[in-house]
């Protein structure tokens, strides 16, 4: 018997209670442990070093050095803590609770320090209108922990989504990553042009942060669990955005261009009525990505693979057809 498609956040994990709060908490923490990875990680080009990543049960840095070390923090959204290691085998935890966000920021730089690691970040959240400083922080105190595995949830799906969308791309792109600043998983493609300098503007946040990011022209696509107007949705959008952007025709016919965000939507929940959410939201990401790269009058030929990544992988064979014969003992 066919097995149904997997719906985009089933039902049965998704709380019935408003996630709002703990999300906006989380927002706060993961802007402190991101924080943390800026300050520790080197440079790279379009703030590659400074974001999140999925991780197989939660969010984590990946590897940072310090000194002749590296250390790692982790959000385990199954276990609901966060966790501390470092290479010499030293560890400590912190159990994801009601907490508030002053709480949370001194002991996971407590748990640093006595791991004689030393971390100087500026202590004021970013891409947010109320940009209260980390250790003052008390009105960001909910966790719930339905709430936070069924956003955890969100993010598996999501990640594997714009995972599998990036296949089709071979020119420049980021890896699937979380970025902190605006609560967003995404994934985005460059031409290799140069951009127009991005007029800034976001909240608590220098200009020159966005001109680094948008340097060049790119498309760029990703899902984001917490707007407040659509809820959980997938976005795609381009920068600069070219004439007609705006007026494509794109699928389903349930994904809307917002004027105000500056993308094209499409909401979680128009997708889970659908038969297929998975393949629809591909096709969403494919086909907007297609209609700016078309007005942008990208090169396509030259970054895109020759078959889509759904059929490239269909014609990989395994195991291989003359499989390597073991050695015989003499």
């Amino acid at each position: 018997m066919d097995q149904p498609a997997p719906t985009i956040a089933p039902r049965n994990l998704v709380p019935r209670r408003d996630p709002a709060r703990t999300l906006a908490t989380l927002h706060m923490w993961t802007q402190v442990v991101g924080k943390i990875r800026m300050a520790r990680t080197p440079v790279l080009n379009h703030w590659w070093h400074v974001p999140l990543y999925v991780s197989s049960r939660g969010l984590t840095t990946s590897s940072m050095p310090y000194g002749d070390r590296l250390f790692q923090l982790d959000f385990d959204f199954v276990d609901h803590r966060l966790a501390a290691e470092d290479s010499d085998g030293r560890s400590f935890t912190i159990d994801l609770r009601p907490m508030s966000v002053a709480t949370f920021y001194r002991a996971l730089m407590d748990g640093l320090a006595s791991r004689a690691i030393a971390v100087s970040i500026r202590p004021t959240p970013v891409e947010v209108d109320l940009a209260l400083p980390f250790e003052q922080d008390d009105e960001h105190a909910s966790y719930d922990p339905d709430q936070a595995r069924a956003f955890w949830h969100g993010l598996r799906a999501a990640h594997r989504l714009l995972t599998q969308f990036r296949g089709g791309f071979i020119g420049k792109a980021i890896p699937v990553h979380f970025f902190w600043g605006g609560f967003d998983l995404a994934v985005t493609r460059f031409c290799g042009r140069t951009a127009p300098l991005h007029p800034g503007g976001i909240p608590n946040c220098p200009d020159w942060v966005m001109h680094e990011a948008y340097s060049h022209e790119v498309s760029s696509a990703g899902w984001w669990p917490s707007s407040t107007e659509h809820g959980p949705l997938f976005y795609s959008y381009m920068y600069p955005q070219p004439d007609g952007f705006s007026r494509s025709r794109v699928s389903p016919d349930q994904a809307t261009f917002d004027a105000g965000l500056g993308l094209f939507v499409l909401r979680e929940a128009d997708l889970n009525v659908l038969e297929d959410p998975e393949a629809t939201a591909l096709d969403f990401l494919e086909i907007t990505y297609q209609a700016g790269a078309n007005l942008a009058g990208w090169d396509r030929a030259g970054l895109e693979a020759t078959h889509p990544p759904r059929e490239r992988a269909a014609a990989l064979t395994w195991p291989p057809r003359q499989p390597v014969q073991p050695r015989q003992r003499r």
